[in-house]
């Protein structure tokens, strides 16, 4: 699951490149769509295979307060000591 900033990125570029591709068309008569395709990798880029191919150790969670580290050297989470997932 993408993480929240970088969903709300990758919105954000959608959302301003079409009203870009919209004010094109209506000025220049002409519709851009190469202001849109670039943006299409990212929305069916899979979050975990991605972070798995750039060599990024998965994020390990803690199920009781939601504790989130990529470190390798944390085995329990430094809040309450349970055992990260």
């Amino acid at each position: 699951m993408p993480s929240r900033s970088r969903l709300l990125t990758a919105a954000a570029g959608l959302l301003v490149s079409l009203l870009v591709s919209v004010a094109a068309y209506v000025y220049f008569d002409t519709l851009l769509l190469f202001l849109f395709l670039p943006f299409v990798p990212f929305l069916f880029r899979g979050g975990d295979e991605a972070e798995s191919e750039r060599g990024e150790p998965p994020v390990r969670t803690c199920p009781e307060c939601g504790y989130r580290t990529r470190a390798t050297d944390h085995e329990y989470c430094p809040r309450d000591g349970t055992r990260l997932e």
